[in-house]
């Protein structure tokens, strides 16, 4: 005969801090609370080494959240992250005339396309701080180096061609 399984369930917990209209719930208020009476008894206590730095307490809802540094050492690399550093990278290589028209055979530059994928590859940059692996991080301020260097030459070496084509003209 098959035994009788008592049925499987789950709990839901909401850990949002505001409500649908917007306010501030109850429960948030009451575990921030909580949170830093805690930290107040750990510091108090005369077991507390006090060489041991204390671990702050849960960010207030207004703050951003940065990674500790300790904390960044243990993300793991994230595949996506660095197809998508990749991905912009490789269009903006493009833009810089890194590769050739395949119909016409030119080298395509276009200088403003460039400049907006570096910025967009900056804003990246800024908004993760903190918040990515190390050899995430690492991979970004690479590329974003060689992007930018790449981008004075060929601007440096197009303002030349200008000049030079307007010397030419006269």
């Amino acid at each position: 005969m098959a035994e009788h399984k008592p049925e499987e369930s789950f709990k839901v917990i909401d850990r949002r801090l505001f409500t649908a209209e917007g306010e501030l719930r109850k429960e948030a208020v009451e575990e921030e609370r909580r949170v830093e009476e805690a930290a107040a008894k750990k510091a108090a206590s005369p077991a507390a080494l006090p060489a041991a730095s204390p671990k702050p307490a849960a960010p207030a809802p207004d703050t951003p959240d940065v990674a500790p540094p300790e904390a960044a050492e243990a993300l793991l690399p994230s595949r996506g992250f660095q197809m998508l550093v990749d991905f912009l990278a490789r269009n903006a290589a493009v833009l810089l005339g890194g590769y050739v028209d395949p119909s016409s055979g030119q080298a395509i530059l276009d200088l403003e396309g460039a400049r907006e994928l570096i910025d967009m590859l900056d804003a990246l940059r800024e908004k993760t701080l903190g918040n990515l692996a190390p050899d995430d991080d690492r991979l970004l301020i690479e590329v974003l180096g060689s992007l930018k260097l790449s981008f004075l030459e060929m601007s440096k070496a197009a303002d030349q061609a200008m000049q030079e084509k307007a010397k030419t003209k006269l």
